[in-house]
């Protein structure tokens, strides 16, 4: 008999990240998949994200006590029950009503960060009022500085812990997949306008009765007439500034008395640098393949980061990962924690709420039967030694 994946839509039955890819892929329309999963350019980077998890091969020690084992984990001196955060991703709305609200409810329920994003189809507000979340922001620099400052009054208001700087995106990668499924700026070609008509569950879910959501927290800087997500769309990117550079990361540090996290850094010198400019937090980051093409992978330059930076900061990896092993294998080679992006929207586009649980509680699982099949209890006897790189 031929082996085959589960073919359904019940997200109950997913028992792997994958299994919920394909669960999500069957639910949205084309161009919405597209969106969530596509690359930039010929899609090296985000290939080349999952292939480098093949390189570390685990050394396991057998002849311990594993139980009970442990994940939990303090992050700027707080208790967390997992070793993840959600990370920010833009217009989830699009996967799911309220998208951003069942994503931060979901890490609320699993006692983890939620990172909300700037271009977010939720108020601000609205993630910071639920209770016992630990929510952070998401934002970028635009050329536009008094709008920047503005977000960042709103989010001290708001009640946020920390702010996280998107370093990576002052250039707009080169999405050719986003691109080939529109005529312009979401109007998407007529087949798939054609595959839209197929899934009803998300029209019904998604566009009725107001249409596509819109970005909530970038009032101050659209016009009037380019709310829309339409309109919204050719505005942002022109907007992103790329003149950005240490000095405006100075500046913000003077503006902002909250935790200060960049996320985008892979060389090991501009951590460096991060940490002598008063950073909280560093994200080693690729932008999960959807920016340089031909990019290191995040976990090509982890241990080198680890060993330059120590616990001057903390030390967060996106970009790739889809199983609790890619976890074990992050931290052991010394990230505090690990953000997820496409692991939980595909979650979320498969189940909504539930399916971002659902997923969490997948990885949760896979990360404490690798952590006790290598012969630990514990998330801080994890090191390097438990791993060889292959060449």
């Amino acid at each position: 008999m031929k082996r085959q994946r589960y073919t359904g839509s019940n997200y109950k039955k997913a028992l792997n990240i994958e299994d919920l890819e394909h669960i999500a892929k069957r639910r949205l329309p084309n161009f919405v998949f597209e969106y969530v999963y596509g690359g930039s350019d010929d899609e090296h980077t985000l290939a080349h994200n999952r292939s480098v998890f093949d390189r570390y091969l685990f050394e396991p020690k057998t002849m311990t006590r594993v139980d009970p084992r442990k994940l939990e984990t303090s992050l700027f001196g707080q208790e967390h029950r997992l070793p993840v955060a959600i990370g920010p991703t833009g217009f989830n709305g699009m996967l799911s009503r309220d998208g951003d609200l069942k994503l931060a409810r979901a890490a609320r329920d699993a006692g983890i960060p939620f990172v909300l994003s700037s271009v977010s189809t939720t108020r601000m507000e609205e993630i910071t009022a639920i209770e016992g979340l630990t929510a952070w922001m998401q934002i970028y620099f635009y050329r536009d500085r008094n709008f920047v400052r503005s977000m960042i009054e709103r989010c001290a208001r708001a009640g946020f812990d920390a702010i996280v700087v998107t370093t990576d995106s002052a250039i707009y990668g080169n999405r050719e997949w986003d691109v080939r499924n529109f005529r312009r700026p979401l109007k998407p070609s007529t087949a798939n306008l054609l595959h839209l008509l197929t899934k009803p569950g998300w029209m019904a879910d998604v566009l009725w009765p107001d249409g596509l959501p819109t970005f909530k927290n970038l009032d101050d800087l659209l016009p009037p007439d380019k709310r829309n997500a339409q309109g919204a769309s050719q505005i942002i990117g022109p907007q992103l500034d790329p003149t950005l550079n240490w000095d405006d990361i100075a500046w913000l540090r003077d503006v902002w008395p909250g935790k200060l996290i960049l996320k985008g850094i892979i060389a090991p010198d501009e951590a460096e640098e991060a940490v002598r400019r008063g950073v909280d937090g560093i994200v080693l980051s690729n932008h999960g393949g959807r920016q340089l093409n031909h990019s290191l992978s995040p976990m090509d330059t982890l241990a080198e980061v680890k060993a330059r930076v120590g616990e001057r900061c903390q030390l967060f990896v996106d970009s790739g990962f889809r199983r609790g092993t890619d976890i074990v294998k992050a931290l052991a080679l010394g990230a505090d924690a690990v953000w997820l992006g496409r692991a939980t929207l595909y979650g979320l586009a498969a189940g909504g709420q539930a399916g971002v649980t659902h997923a969490l509680g997948l990885l949760e699982k896979e990360m404490a039967s690798t952590l006790g099949l290598l012969g630990f209890t514990n998330l801080n006897e994890l090191d390097e030694r438990c791993l060889r790189q292959m060449s």
